[in-house]
């Protein structure tokens, strides 16, 4: 079964060095960040960058559910007024670790780069993602990175923006994964290229949402015991069958990479 798909032309995304192949891309492979490339949630690291390695209470009560970017926004604003520059934030993005077997899965990517054109979605921002890609030497293999704006301004003051507006009720104000993923197939599509498979990794509930528009050909890796595995059991509880791509959780990415390893064999 076979499916067309290729994007640009939406903000704030940026390309990889990857896919130099006269042939196209057989697979689209997705990739969440946080704690799905890197063991944690990067906004709760960067905490480590403000004084005391903390937040004070009254920052803590802004947070409201679904409005997360404008809460990390209120944090941000906080850190540039304590004196947290630019610097500060690049050291401990570039510090995060990548998550047990991440960097041989991305390893056997590189080796098989003209197989795979390789996406991120993710709620994070542009800056920590670039900072940590680079340091960990993988930046290269991502045709496309979706996240929200992020910038230092005149003060010094890391600002950040939404990535864009939509109308879906599971998703956060600023950001639907679905409406991402739906967007990038559709302008893929309109220059030919088709992918046989897609396969997405992640772990939240924000990563459920585009998952559930995988085909029966297409493969979801959870990780294991996260937010979008609990949802996938509950769906399969509630409506079996419900959820169309096989789903397979992990624990480590090299369970990733060993299922990647057989769909190549079976080539």
């Amino acid at each position: 079964m076979k499916r067309c798909c290729e994007g640009v032309g939406l903000p704030c995304l940026f390309k990889g060095v990857g896919m130099a192949s006269s042939q196209p891309p057989k697979y689209l492979l997705i990739f969440d960040f946080d704690e799905t490339i890197i063991n944690e949630n990067s906004d709760d690291s960067i905490i480590r960058a403000a004084p005391g390695q903390a937040l004070p209470e009254h920052i803590r009560q802004t947070f409201c559910e679904g409005f997360y970017n404008e809460y990390m926004q209120r944090v941000l604003t906080y850190m540039g007024d304590q004196g947290v520059k630019m610097g500060d934030f690049k050291t401990v993005y570039e510090n995060i670790p990548l998550s047990p077997g991440m960097p041989d899965l991305f390893q056997f990517l590189s080796k098989n780069h003209e197989v795979f054109e390789i996406i991120l979605i993710s709620d994070a921002n542009m800056f920590g993602i670039e900072c940590n890609l680079r340091a960990a030497g993988f930046y290269s293999l991502f045709r496309k990175i979706f996240s929200n704006p992020s910038s230092f301004d005149k003060r010094g003051y890391f600002t950040l923006g939404p990535y864009h507006s939509h109308k879906c009720l599971d998703c956060p104000a600023n950001m639907c994964k679905r409406k991402i993923l739906t967007e990038y197939l559709a302008e893929r599509a309109q220059e030919e290229v088709e992918f046989e498979r897609v396969f997405y990794v992640g772990d939240g509930a924000n990563d459920f949402c585009p998952s559930v528009t995988l085909t029966s050909a297409d493969i979801a890796f959870p990780r294991k015991g996260y937010p979008m595995h609990r949802m996938m059991q509950e769906m399969e509880n509630k409506q079996p069958g419900a959820f169309q791509a096989t789903v397979v959780p992990w624990e480590s990415a090299t369970e990733v990479t060993r299922y990647l390893q057989d769909v190549l064999k079976k080539c």
